[in-house]
């Protein structure tokens, strides 16, 4: 890291696009839009096809909607180096770098904490939110930022082969059936931690494998601003995504695809949709700069962390209070579940407009 630099105007508009577009489909989340489009009216319907890929995976598969949190992950590691090298042109010394990424990291990992107690009401400990989860792989990949990329290859593939040895010989008795949903070494963690097994199978251990997703961000960021061509480029991006879609769905006979346990081919192959989706964004936004529009979501990616905390926090229902009865009275007349829809239209538009104003404002919330 240490050895790259970059001009502080410098921008990756195609990582701009691909964080917007990422948290611009988290937010919609909070609209509930999503959960209309699977509702028995349009069973067997295109509508209904796509939005079964909106929700997760119930247990074993996977579904678009599963690759929002690894897109975001690897976006916060691409993200690094770019940050980094630039407070270092700054004159930023590796121990201020240290001291900002472990202050980072601490307060996502307390901001996750915190939606959870908000939540219940109470103090509670469950950390398996994204900011959660981040906090644990950010630093994880920080770690091993300044390492060549064999250390950086063979770091994340430790962490899986860990986690996936957990899995497979957690001897503890009940917790010994390593994909079985609640029966597994996941379910043992989540209750040492927390008391309760909680969450519907998903995991507190998944930040451990899924910071490969985060060092393959940082590697991919390293590739991105090193003195390599364009097509270079894009070969290793698209190169790296295909064997990790090799490997994921090579391996599922074996060991099963399943996000909420973050199982080690699920993270192969989310991970090599995550290059793969880079690729393409850098590909037709930086090289054939197809670049018209991109604007719109770029806008919801500057202020991540502000946007999903606001929407999450009640932000959302407090737009959705405000615009029912305008939206009732203007559109009641297309029937019930129009209207319903309709309404989460409005309330996913005035979250973007809120980020519309920030960057208009030049308003940039940042930890």
């Amino acid at each position: 890291m240490s050895k790259i630099q970059v001009k502080s105007n410098d921008r990756l508009l195609s990582l701009d696009f691909y964080r917007g577009l990422t948290m611009f489909l988290l937010i919609a989340e909070f609209s509930h839009l999503f959960s209309f489009f699977v509702m028995p009216q349009f069973q067997g319907t295109l509508i209904h096809a796509v939005g079964t890929q909106l929700h997760h995976a119930t247990w074993e598969g996977l579904h678009f909607w599963d690759l929002i949190q690894p897109f975001f992950m690897f976006i916060v590691g691409v993200a690094m180096p770019l940050s980094f090298s630039k407070r270092m042109a700054k004159g930023d010394t590796y121990k201020q770098l240290s001291k900002h990424a472990f202050k980072r990291a601490f307060l996502m990992l307390l901001l996750g904490w915190g939606l959870y107690c908000i939540d219940a009401g109470e103090i509670v400990f469950r950390f398996q939110n994204v900011l959660a989860q981040l906090g644990v792989t950010y630093i994880l990949a920080f770690l091993v930022i300044r390492q060549p990329v064999v250390i950086q290859i063979g770091f994340s593939m430790l962490l899986i082969l860990i986690s996936e040895g957990l899995f497979r010989f957690f001897p503890v008795e009940g917790f010994n059936n390593a994909f079985v949903d609640g029966e597994n070494f996941a379910a043992w963690f989540n209750i040492l931690i927390s008391g309760e097994e909680y969450g519907g199978g998903w995991a507190m251990f998944n930040a451990i494998p899924t910071a490969a997703h985060t060092i393959w961000g940082v590697m991919a960021g390293q590739l991105l601003i090193g003195n390599f061509s364009a097509k270079k480029k894009l070969l290793f991006l698209f190169g790296a995504g295909l064997i990790g879609l090799i490997i994921g769905y090579g391996l599922s006979p074996f060991t099963p695809i399943i996000k909420k346990i973050s199982t080690s081919t699920f993270v192969f192959a989310s991970g090599g949709w995550s290059l793969i989706a880079l690729a393409l964004c850098y590909w037709l936004i930086d090289v054939k700069k197809y670049q018209k529009g991109v604007l719109f979501f770029t806008v919801v990616g500057m202020n991540p962390l502000f946007i999903y905390l606001f929407a999450h926090i009640g932000g959302a229902k407090l737009i959705n209070k405000i615009v029912l009865p305008f939206s009732n009275a203007l559109f009641g007349w297309t029937g019930e579940l129009n209207a319903q829809i309709i309404l989460s239209c409005l309330v996913l538009f005035m979250l973007w407009y809120i980020c519309y104003w920030m960057y208009k404002k030049r308003i940039f919330i940042k930890i």
